[in-house]
C-alpha cells in the first residue's frame, strides 16, 4: 500500500514538472492577435502600449483548474500560452466579481477618456468558463448580479459529469482537448458563435426556525455550494421574516425534487469522501450508474418508500400568464419532479421531449423556448420510466409549463426528501411540526450565451424556430412590490459570494 502511494506521489511529481516546464517552453510567441486584451487594461498601473491591433474577439477566460482531473490545469496552460496570461484566471485563485468589477472600472475609464482601443473591447468582449454545470452558473450569476454596462455573452467548456448547458449550447458534453490546437480551434468557434438570450430564475426557501437545537436548517457544507445557491438572506434583506430561515438563489438548467436528486446526492457524497476515484470523465458516469441502482433507482416499489412520492411530500401551485395561482395536480405514482428551462438534463438527455403542434395546443401548452418565460415541469416515475429518454420520442410525463412554481412541504411521512439546483444536490429536511417549508421560483430576467450551429436550445425570437402560440402579455409580476423588486431578483453570487469554510472548489460539479 505505501509503494503504491509514493509511486502515486512520484507520477505526479513528474507530471506537475512536465506541465510547469510546457508552460515555461511554450512562452508567448503563439499568441493570438484576434482575442489578445493588452496588459494596460488588464493590469492597474501598466504602461499604456500604443499601436496594438484591435481584436476581432477579445475574450476573458475563467478556468476551474480543477475540474475534469488534470484537465483544467492543462487548459490554463494551454490558454495562458495562447493569450495574454493576465486574461486567463484560475477560479481557484480569484472570484469572477472582483475580476469583471476591476476590468470594466478600467474599460469604462478609458473609454472615457476616448480609447479606440478599450471602447472596441468593452463593446466586442466574450467570456469564457471552463468547468461543470456548477462552475458556469457561478459565472452567470456573477454576470447577472454586476448588472455591466456591456455584459459579455458567456461560451461554456464542458469539463463537469453532465455538461447541460454547454451540450444545450452546441459546444458537446465529452471533455475538450487541452493541447493548444484544440484550444485555438474552440476560440475559433467562439469568435463564430451567435448570441442567445435565456431566461433565468429566481429561487427562494424560507421555513421555520426551530424551537430548540440547531440554528441551521441545514448544515452549511451540505448547502449547493457551486454558486451562491440558497445563500442566506441578510438581515437587512425584506425577504427575511421574523422566525423563519430564509434562503436563495437562483438557476439557469434546472431545479428537481426526488429520486434523481437522491441520486445525485450519493454521487456528490462519495466523491467528497474519496475524490481519488472520480478524475475520469467516463468513470464518474459509471459510479452515476451504480449508485443509481443501489439507491432503488430502478426498483422504486421495493426501495423507495410510497411515502417519498411527490403527491405525498408536497403540494404544487403553478401561475400562468393570468397571473392567479392553481394547484398542479400530481399523479400518486410521480417520485420525482424536473423543472426545465434548458432541453439537457442528465448529461444531455430532454424530458420535455418534442411534441407535435396538435398535442401542444390541445393541452394549453407552447413550444419550449429558452427565453419565453416559462418553465416546463416534468414528471418521471423511476430510472425505467426515466429510460424512454434514450428513445428518439422519448418523454417524461409533461405536467405544465409555468411563469412560477411554489412548493409547499408539509408535515408528513418522512423527514427529508433531496433536491437539486443545477446539478448541485442537497439534502433537504422536511417538518416536523405544523409548519411548512415553502420553495417558490420566479422568472428574474435574461443573461446572453453564445451558442454554435449545433445549439439544441430554441429562441423565441429566432426566425428559424417554431413560432409562439402563447400570449404575449404578462401580467404575472403584479404582486411584486416596486422596493423590493430589484433586492429579491439578485442571485447573490458577485460581492456576497464565498465559499464555506472548508469546501474545495475541485467539487464543483
Amino acid at each position: 500500500m505505501g509503494s503504491q502511494i509514493v509511486a502515486r506521489d512520484i507520477r505526479g511529481s513528474i507530471h506537475h514538472f512536465l506541465l510547469k516546464s510546457w508552460e515555461v517552453l511554450m512562452g508567448s510567441g503563439n499568441v493570438l492577435e484576434d482575442f489578445y486584451i493588452p496588459d494596460y487594461i488588464l493590469v492597474p498601473g501598466s504602461e499604456v502600449e500604443k499601436n496594438t491591433k484591435v481584436p476581432s474577439c477579445p475574450v476573458i477566460v475563467f478556468i476551474n483548474s480543477k475540474s475534469g482531473g488534470q484537465l483544467g490545469r492543462e487548459l490554463l496552460i494551454s490558454y495562458r500560452s495562447l493569450l495574454n496570461k493576465n486574461q486567463v484566471f484560475d477560479l481557484g485563485e480569484k472570484a469572477p466579481d472582483k475580476v469583471l468589477h476591476q476590468l470594466y472600472v478600467s474599460l469604462e475609464t478609458l473609454k472615457y477618456k476616448e480609447d479606440v482601443l478599450a471602447a472596441s473591447i468593452l463593446k466586442k468582449l466574450r467570456a469564457v468558463v471552463a468547468g461543470g454545470d456548477g462552475t458556469a452558473s457561478w459565472l452567470l450569476g456573477v454576470v447577472s448580479d454586476l448588472k455591466l454596462p456591456h455584459p459579455p455573452p458567456i461560451a461554456t467548456v464542458p469539463l463537469g459529469t453532465g455538461n447541460n448547458l454547454p451540450f444545450s449550447f452546441g459546444w458537446g458534453k465529452k471533455n475538450p482537448g487541452t493541447d493548444l490546437k484544440s484550444v485555438t480551434s474552440f476560440l475559433y468557434r467562439v469568435k463564430a458563435s451567435k448570441e442567445m438570450k435565456i431566461d433565468s430564475w429566481h429561487i427562494v426557501m424560507r421555513m421555520r426556525a426551530p424551537k430548540e437545537g440547531s440554528c441551521d436548517p441545514i448544515a452549511p457544507l451540505e448547502l449547493p455550494h457551486s454558486l451562491h445557491a440558497f445563500h442566506r438572506v441578510s438581515q437587512s434583506d425584506q425577504l427575511n421574516m421574523e422566525g423563519y430561515h430564509t434562503f436563495r438563489g437562483g438557476f439557469w438548467n434546472y431545479f428537481s425534487i426526488g429520486m434523481d436528486a437522491q441520486v445525485a446526492y450519493a454521487f456528490h457524497t462519495e466523491r467528497k469522501l474519496h475524490p481519488e476515484k472520480f478524475k475520469n470523465q467516463f468513470i464518474n458516469q459509471g459510479m452515476y450508474l451504480k449508485l443509481g441502482c443501489t439507491q432503488g433507482l430502478f426498483c422504486a416499489s421495493l426501495l423507495h418508500p410510497s411515502s417519498r412520492n411527490i403527491a405525498q411530500l408536497t403540494k404544487v401551485k403553478i401561475m400562468k400568464r393570468q397571473g392567479q395561482w392553481e394547484d398542479l395536480h400530481i399523479s400518486s405514482s410521480i417520485r420525482s419532479i424536473v423543472c426545465l428551462n434548458l432541453p439537457s438534463f442528465s448529461g444531455g438527455l430532454n424530458p420535455w421531449g418534442k411534441p407535435n403542434t396538435k398535442k401542444l395546443i390541445y393541452r394549453g401548452l407552447t413550444p419550449p423556448f429558452v427565453d419565453d418565460g416559462l418553465i416546463e415541469i416534468v414528471g418521471f416515475r423511476d430510472a425505467w420510466h426515466g429510460l424512454v429518454l434514450f428513445s428518439p420520442n422519448g418523454h417524461g410525463t409533461r405536467l405544465a409549463q409555468a411563469n412560477r412554481i411554489r412548493f409547499e412541504f408539509h408535515k408528513g411521512a418522512v423527514e427529508h426528501t433531496f433536491m437539486r439546483l443545477d446539478g448541485e444536490p442537497w439534502k433537504q429536511p422536511l417538518p416536523n411540526d405544523d409548519e411548512t417549508v415553502v420553495i417558490e421560483i420566479s422568472p428574474r430576467g435574461q443573461v446572453s450565451m453564445l451558442a454554435t450551429p449545433l445549439c439544441s436550445a430554441k429562441s423565441i425570437n429566432d426566425p428559424s424556430s417554431p413560432a409562439s402560440i402563447h400570449d404575449e402579455d404578462d401580467d404575472s409580476n403584479d404582486e411584486e412590490s416596486p422596493e423590493n423588486w430589484e433586492e429579491k431578483r439578485k442571485f447573490g453570487a458577485a460581492d456576497t459570494f464565498r465559499l464555506p469554510d472548508g469546501i474545495d472548489i475541485a467539487h464543483f460539479s
